[in-house]
């Protein structure tokens, strides 16, 4: 398996159609603004988008970005839009993009990223604690963790 950055891949048009195959509503999201050019508008300019990849096969994906959901905000960066597809679950592939994208984090200067999601139990098993509830873009509580780097 290799992770590689969707901005700065020669295949974009590939990926970009695996990254459309993914059913989470999120993930449709991330697909429209990559389609249309304006997902850095959302997260940031210097917003990665990394893919764990299996040969041709899209496993898992997530962004390292300045700003995730939680707008406004002084906190950053985000690690977001993170999904396996189903056939890859159960194996926690998608800890290697999470430790991927902290390590490129800390290269950068950051001393601690931030996750923002619903779930509880799921980033914890990656050093992750709960921060606080913030309201997300579309008004609605949601839960932000911590790691420090």
């Amino acid at each position: 398996m290799e992770i590689i950055e969707y901005f700065s891949t020669e295949n974009k048009e590939y990926w970009l159609t695996k990254l459309g195959e993914c059913e989470w509503d999120a993930g449709r999201m991330l697909h429209r603004r990559l389609s249309d050019g304006s997902m850095k508008q959302l997260i940031g300019e210097e917003a990665k988008i990394l893919l764990l990849t299996d040969g041709d096969n899209l496993v898992s994906f997530c962004t390292l970005a300045p700003l995730d959901d939680i707008q406004p905000t002084d906190l950053t960066p985000w690690i977001g839009f993170v999904y396996t597809f189903p056939a890859y679950r159960g194996h926690r592939h998608v800890g290697k993009l999470i430790r991927h994208a902290e390590e490129l984090a800390k290269a950068a200067g950051a001393e601690k990223t931030h996750i923002s999601t619903n779930h509880i139990g799921l980033y914890e098993k990656y050093g992750y604690t709960y921060h606080q509830t913030m309201k997300d873009l579309h008004g609605e509580d949601s839960r932000v963790y911590i790691k420090y780097l």
